[in-house]
């Protein structure tokens, strides 16, 4: 019993040696790996290479196939790239299984003693995410060598050697379970190593061994296929293309296991080397063979789940996917569309106030309420969809922008619900009561709203950009909207002064619509501060010193006096 404990044990340090490795490989090259896969769309075998050179670093096909799927949902990829993306994100699983059987335990102790104090001294820093990289391959060549060492103690054991052997007699079942491991195990890598090294301790016979290979292979295809069920159509695809192309290939290799196991075993100086060249061979042959099948895939997949007319919001294409969840910043930018469409039913809504006020539209007024309603659903499904993604899987840049989009949707969600409250104004103080405004006081109010719906566009713009000039361009658009908000609230007092009767009927509604446009006006450019802050371009706060701030005839209080 203690054996099998320290076995499945060891096992499990396997996984989390993997799990390790993966996510803060994502963490430290997730922009590079996504930017190569992005640019391989154009060639299939181009798109081949990138999946295995991505899948060597992130050492799970199932990280990929999340990543491209995420692509393809957001039409930045076509399923016939990201099929072939996948055959090499297979290959380049099987790579590292060619790696990792060699016996390379005398580097387990150098990796996780470097990683740790790369993590301990360097934390929060990309080179304290690489000193986690370090201590999952540490991990991971333990649990190896732990392993081997499990499954010689369990081979001593009849039992175990009888549940077995009964494997020897059903195929079937042994790509069953290989598949079951590798669902379990959420790693077809880790399960791959632990059946050569099971193979190596002849805990299993080798011809078991290339079985629960061909499962686990299988198993890797239909954990992408679980992993993305609750997405999209469009993401769903990939997985389901990937795990066509995983049955085919066992379908061509179980027939030759036999050749496989007189012709080649015999010429191999080990069982593990067996089992992992082997892995590497069926997905080589998937590969090659297949390549030129990924348009006939593809049109069956789209056959198969065709694209949904319903996944809209009011006719419109949603940008919140949730498979891009497992890559955060692919998620950031999904986010950030959302955002983009939240400010855009912002405007159409502060455009539609003036035009109210112009026509006196009753039903454009019931209209634009209505939008605050979408505007408010918009803020809430961005800010549960934020709340989704890891925040310990974003660095430090992607971090900040998480606060931005947070902080860019609240003010969008306010900024709608102050122009509501202004259309009610306007509805229950000028419309009902049939008044209107001075010509001075409407042309006031044309250009406070023109300056208004410029200053959101600009603020749109440094929100997707980042442009340091645009937020500071915003930020002096903000002092000179509050200068003319005094002026035109003074040039009002004059006309009441002179006894304009329109000023005085529409005084009220007059002074709280320009005190409601400063208001949106600050929400808009508050979106200039977090750039402005992060260049250091922004003073701590806007007063002066103490001895600066008196005034030059203000009396001064000797250094040794108390006030």
């Amino acid at each position: 019993m203690t054996h099998l404990l320290n076995l499945l044990a060891a096992i499990a340090l396997l996984v989390w040696g993997t799990h390790l490795v993966r996510k803060d490989t994502l963490r430290v090259l997730g922009a590079n790996l996504r930017r190569v896969l992005a640019q391989s769309v154009d060639n299939r075998f181009k798109a081949a290479m990138s999946g295995v050179g991505v899948t060597a670093l992130l050492q799970s096909s199932t990280a990929t196939a999340l990543i491209i799927s995420a692509f393809v949902g957001q039409g930045l990829m076509s399923l016939t790239a990201a099929l072939a993306v996948m055959l090499g994100a297979d290959l380049g699983t099987s790579l590292m299984a060619l790696l990792f059987s060699r016996d390379l335990s005398w580097l387990s102790p150098l990796f996780i003693l470097v990683g740790v104090v790369m993590f301990i001294v360097k934390q929060g820093t990309t080179a304290g995410f690489a000193g986690r990289i370090l201590i999952g391959l540490g991990l991971m060549l333990l649990a190896l060598s732990l392993v081997r060492a499990s499954a010689n103690e369990l081979t001593q054991s009849e039992a175990v050697r009888a549940l077995l052997a009964s494997l020897a007699s059903d195929r079937l079942l042994e790509i069953t379970l290989g598949a079951v491991l590798s669902v379990l195990s959420y790693s077809s890598l880790a399960v791959v190593l632990l059946i050569a090294t099971l193979a190596s301790s002849q805990v299993v016979t080798v011809d078991v061994a290339l079985g629960l290979v061909l499962g686990a292979n299988l198993g890797s295809g239909l954990l992408a296929v679980l992993t993305t069920l609750s997405s999209p159509i469009e993401a769903r695809q990939v997985p389901l293309g990937n795990l066509i192309f995983k049955i085919m290939g066992v379908a061509l290799m179980v027939p030759a296991l036999n050749f496989w196991l007189s012709q080649v075993h015999p010429n191999l100086p080990d069982a593990a080397t067996v089992v992992v060249l082997f892995h590497f061979v069926f997905n080589a042959l998937t590969g090659v063979l297949f390549i030129g099948l990924t348009q006939v895939v593809a049109r069956w997949v789209v056959y198969w789940l065709p694209k949904p007319a319903q996944n809209r919001l009011n006719g419109r294409h949603r940008h919140l996917d949730p498979s891009a969840l497992a890559t955060p910043s692919v998620a950031l930018t999904c986010a950030v569309r959302e955002a983009m469409h939240q400010a855009d039913v912002v405007e159409t809504m502060l455009r539609g106030v003036l035009e109210v006020i112009k026509t006196n539209d009753m039903a454009l007024v019931q209209s634009l309420q209505k939008m605050d309603d979408t505007v408010d659903r918009l803020y809430s499904d961005i800010k549960y969809y934020l709340t989704k993604i890891s925040r310990e899987a974003l660095n430090d840049k992607e971090g900040r922008r998480w606060t931005d989009i947070i902080s860019f949707t609240i003010n969008m969600e306010q900024i709608g619900d102050i122009v509501e409250r202004v259309l009610e104004d306007i509805e229950v103080k000028k419309i009902k009561t049939g008044r209107e405004f001075s010509a001075a006081g409407m042309l006031e109010i044309t250009e406070l709203h023109g300056d208004l719906v410029n200053n959101l566009r600009l603020a749109m713009s440094v929100f997707l950009n980042d442009d340091l000039r645009d937020a500071i361009k915003l930020l002096e658009e903000k002092t000179r909207f509050r200068d003319l908000e005094l002026q035109y609230a003074a040039n009002h007092l004059t006309r009441l002064t002179d006894n304009t009767l329109e000023s005085i009927e529409t005084s009220s509604l007059h002074l709280d619509l320009i005190s409601e446009l400063k208001r949106i006006n600050s929400l808009i450019c508050a979106v200039a501060y977090p750039i402005l802050e992060s260049t250091g371009a922004l003073a701590p706060n806007r007063l002066r010193t103490p001895a600066d701030a008196l005034p030059e005839t203000a009396p001064q209080l000797p250094p040794d006096a108390t006030p």
